[in-house]
């Protein structure tokens, strides 16, 4: 993790130029951005102090040497909280809590019950746990609809980005999607830094997908709970659709993932003929 904390801070720094931050400079530089120097001047630390956490020597910096860097860095809102926890790790608990493999039954009933909104479960890990009918229909029609009761072969939305073509292509913004997908894993690696799967998952991505690995290498940090999501779908064309995040308060760690439109929208009427298509041919997914 120390590499982490200075891989991350050496691409902040590298983005802040010194005009930016109020610095005069002078002459050409070798590399943009702000020298260490630089940066430990304006969070009111030593170079010293600055160089040895940066190489990962020092291993639990203080709350407001954290909160200096964050704003020399002009770090958004995710970033600070992404600092924190690399900077200010927390003791691994003596017993990890086991996190259950399946969706609850009752979390299961809910998505269930929610005809017109396609909806997934996932674990931290991005494991699809559980879809309804419309999720797997909108996101996953390729693939068996009973994968997520299958732990040896369920969907993880983060390899089906970088490495599922039928998957990838339902993003017309791939690019985009791509970078917040991988915002969004570095925040979860940070918070289960010793969960051997998530980074056996990241080796992986790592290992055969040129793009992750660049991305990766790029350290973006950020959340992207909601907002809006255009979904090309090859049999009801381009969906405008709202993404909405929640994380479930039972311990677990799952999240609830909708797509949804507003009635009486195109991309509504899309969804339902998405589901129409599949009952009239008879499919079993049909609620």
């Amino acid at each position: 993790m120390s590499t982490t904390l200075g891989d991350f801070l050496r691409t902040r720094r590298g983005r802040l130029s010194p005009g930016d931050a109020g610095i005069r400079s002078y002459g050409a530089r070798r590399v943009p951005g702000l020298r260490r120097e630089e940066l430990a001047q304006l969070a009111g630390v030593s170079v010293t102090y600055y160089t040895r956490l940066e190489q990962g020597q020092s291993h639990q910096a203080s709350w407001s040497v954290v909160e200096a860097l964050a704003d020399a860095l002009r770090l958004t809102p995710d970033e600070r909280g992404y600092l924190h926890r690399l900077a200010r790790p927390e003791p691994a608990p003596a017993r990890p809590p086991a996190l259950p493999a399946t969706a609850r039954p009752a979390t299961r009933q809910l998505i269930e019950a929610m005809p017109d909104v396609a909806a997934l479960v996932v674990d931290h890990r991005t494991d699809v746990l559980a879809w309804n009918a419309l999720g797997h229909l909108l996101l996953a029609g390729h693939l068996d609809p009973g994968a997520p009761d299958r732990p040896a072969d369920r969907p993880n939305l983060t390899r089906m980005t970088f490495r599922d073509a039928h998957y990838a292509a339902l993003a017309p913004d791939w690019d985009v999607v791509a970078a917040c997908v991988v915002a969004a894993l570095r925040i979860t690696a940070a918070h289960h830094k010793d969960d051997p799967r998530l980074a056996g998952l990241i080796g992986e991505l790592t290992m055969h997908s040129e793009d992750f690995a660049a991305l990766w290498a790029a350290h973006p940090v950020a959340s992207h709970p909601y907002g809006p999501r255009v979904v090309r779908h090859p049999e009801v064309g381009d969906l405008h659709l709202e993404l909405e995040t929640t994380e479930l308060l039972d311990g677990s760690g799952h999240r609830l993932v909708t797509y949804s439109a507003a009635p009486g929208t195109p991309a509504h009427h899309s969804l339902r003929l998405l589901k129409l298509n599949y009952q009239v041919t008879g499919s079993d997914l049909s609620p």
